[in-house]
């Protein structure tokens, strides 16, 4: 699988983070995320990005889905510019930074300071001391499962270096 795909998958099942306990684990990433209705600006970027065929592939991907919200915390005019064709690859980037390979539950790191490496290629500081923090972002709702991965919703957008 490529890494373009693989990101995108990844980055798909942080958006499905949102669902019910009848339905967990039977959508994959995509299919999560977009019933979810709090990763809208997420699906959208997905899309642009070109990464929804990638998140719906096998996985397991670990996706750090930003909300809704998390993305309104970044400066004015940051997502439409980001949404622009010309932006494409810096998207690409940002979205495949969120996501790590394999499924990784919070319980697998409970207690643990880690630095894995995501789809996107730099590291992400990983703090699971007290509470679980990526980089300088909260994980709010933890281990919501898909059949493709899990997906852990985060409170703040984080950027790789570009």
């Amino acid at each position: 699988m490529s890494f373009l795909k693989t990101t995108a998958l990844a980055f798909i099942a942080a958006v499905a983070f949102a669902v019910t306990p009848a339905t967990a684990g039977k959508k994959d990433i995509v299919d999560t995320a977009a019933g979810a209705g709090q990763f809208n600006t997420l699906v959208t970027a997905v899309k642009a990005a070109g990464l929804v065929d990638t998140l719906k592939g096998d996985g397991p991907f670990t996706v750090f889905a930003p909300s809704d919200e998390a993305f309104a915390k970044l400066p004015k005019g940051t997502v439409e510019d980001l949404l622009k064709p010309e932006n494409k690859s810096k998207l690409i980037a940002i979205l495949t930074y969120h996501v790590v390979p394999g499924k990784v539950m919070s319980t697998d790191i409970s207690g643990k300071k880690l630095s894995p490496k995501t789809v996107q290629g730099q590291t992400v500081a990983v703090d699971a001391t007290k509470g679980v923090n990526i980089n300088n972002a909260k994980v709010v709702t933890a281990d919501v499962v898909a059949s493709n991965g899990v997906i852990h919703v985060i409170d703040t957008v984080i950027m790789p270096k570009l």
